[in-house]
């Protein structure tokens, strides 16, 4: 089995939320470990029993993570994209409006001269993520 990258989201305190969301956009089988349920709970403050320490979104190909461990604090930067290669131009516009909902739209779905569908957006918990669809590519 080849290599895969899988994105990683670090979140501060929502993280069950936003996965939720994302789960919501892209469906799937989520699983979400807090803390409490974690072999360390008795180790761990109380005031973070009810974080995330671990949830996973498995949607076919598209496999997201995340938590709210962060052993730093967060500095939301547009140096990280999460870009989704769909597989049809329904799909395109189904995840793009879905993760629009409270975001900010940065390029609307347009017809690009490459020939992709393409658009970018900042969804309601500060991650940026592009969405493409190639025509061409599609078996």
């Amino acid at each position: 089995m080849p290599a895969t990258l899988n994105p990683y989201l670090s979140f501060e305190g929502n993280c069950a939320e936003a996965m939720q969301f994302y789960q919501q956009c892209f469906g799937g089988e989520l699983n979400i470990q807090k803390v409490k349920e974690a072999p360390i709970a008795a180790q761990m403050p109380p005031q973070i029993q009810e974080q995330v320490m671990h949830a996973q979104l498995n949607s076919g190909a598209i496999v997201i993570m995340g938590s709210d461990m962060n052993r730093t604090k967060l500095n939301n930067g547009n140096g990280t994209h999460l870009c989704v290669q769909c597989t049809s131009e329904e799909e395109a516009h189904r995840f793009f409006n879905h993760l629009a909902i409270d975001g900010s739209i940065i390029e609307p779905l347009a017809r690009m001269f490459w020939g992709g569908l393409y658009g970018s957006l900042t969804d309601k918990y500060g991650k940026y993520w592009l969405f493409n669809f190639e025509e061409s590519t599609q078996a």
